[in-house]
């Protein structure tokens, strides 16, 4: 069985963990609101819906991910990931709206609290669980590069430390009888979560729109720095894309004039898979291989060069401005 098979195998597996563990607290913080009445447990208790709708969608996400290239989608499938975190993002902001809603019944109304010290007991368990989840998925989700993967722990992680904000208010709220405390520590989560809703959807946007990712540029520059050789002279044009966690490269490659044409192509194209090795990233490289024309001699370390025009003056390590650039006509 391939390493691929393998990984992928690994995600199906964390994204049907995350589906029955956020069941399991769904219910837990929906028995904590149903004890103490509290609107911000309520609020907590719609979170743990989106969770769960979130990670029934990042199961299918992922599967769909996994298929390999076809006729009809040349560079895979990969980019559904990106779907899936920015249908998450939409369903944050969506329960953000319900929960802000609530709140503000709450403060206009009033509200009536119950058995506040159990409620708050069983969600403290609740965010316990949804911590550890949390923290699981995000480090699974790097690990196997799935984006789905990895927007879901967020947004658990965020759930996490709303628990860990709400509980804290409410236990305010035992302490000095101030009952407006909930429905204010509701509308706090609501507008946390509209937050953590906005950011998902313009970081999947971005990746949707194949928006440059700075991040990975510079990622890829240092690694084709460490791994490269000299009759590789110089790099321009370079462009990058995500397609969940696959990233295709292009890039220009200035290579001696006078090499042959097998030459020059084996050359690139062992230099390109050299470096998505250094810098662990899993994808491609398409190059395209363009001869020095003696415009580099300053930067050429080639010795015994018979068409070198200038001495060796400048350093020759690849620099970001140079890489993104077009190359000289």
């Amino acid at each position: 069985m391939s390493a691929e098979h393998l990984e992928q195998r690994s995600r199906v597996r964390v994204a049907l963990l995350s589906i029955s563990a956020g069941i399991v607290v769904l219910g837990l913080k929906y028995l904590s609101f149903v004890l103490s009445g509290s609107v911000a447990l309520k609020s907590d208790a719609i979170e743990s819906v989106v969770n769960v709708v979130a990670a029934i969608f990042a199961l299918g996400a992922v599967v769909f991910a996994g298929k390999p290239a076809d006729k009809d989608h040349p560079y895979g499938h990969g980019k559904i990931e990106h779907f899936s975190a920015a249908f998450e993002g939409g369903l944050i902001s969506l329960a953000a709206a319900f929960i802000l809603f609530e709140a503000a019944k709450g403060l206009i109304y009033g509200v009536e609290l119950k058995n506040l010290g159990l409620g708050l007991a069983v969600n403290l368990v609740a965010g316990a669980l949804n911590g550890m989840l949390g923290w699981f998925l995000l480090t699974q989700g790097r690990k196997t590069r799935s984006k789905a993967l990895e927007a879901d722990g967020h947004h658990i992680l965020s759930d996490f430390w709303t628990t860990v904000g709400i509980v804290t208010g409410l236990f305010a709220v035992k302490l000095t009888g101030i009952k407006w405390l909930d429905p204010v520590m509701a509308m706090v989560v609501g507008l946390l979560l509209a937050r953590t809703g906005f950011r998902l959807v313009k970081e999947s946007s971005q990746a949707l729109l194949d928006m440059e990712d700075p991040e990975v540029l510079a990622k890829v520059l240092a690694a084709m720095n460490r791994v490269r050789t000299w009759d590789i002279i110089a790099v321009h044009e370079m462009r990058t894309f995500r397609s969940g966690r696959y990233t295709h490269l292009d890039v220009h490659m200035v290579v001696p004039e006078y090499y042959p044409v097998r030459l020059a192509h084996d050359l690139c194209e062992g230099f390109g898979k050299r470096t998505l090795e250094e810098a662990d990233i899993e994808g491609e490289v398409h190059t395209h291989v363009d001869p020095c024309g003696r415009l580099y001699c300053e930067r050429c370390p080639a010795e015994g060069c018979t068409i070198r025009q200038a001495a060796k003056t400048a350093d020759g390590a690849f620099i970001l401005e140079e890489a993104i650039a077009a190359g000289p006509a």
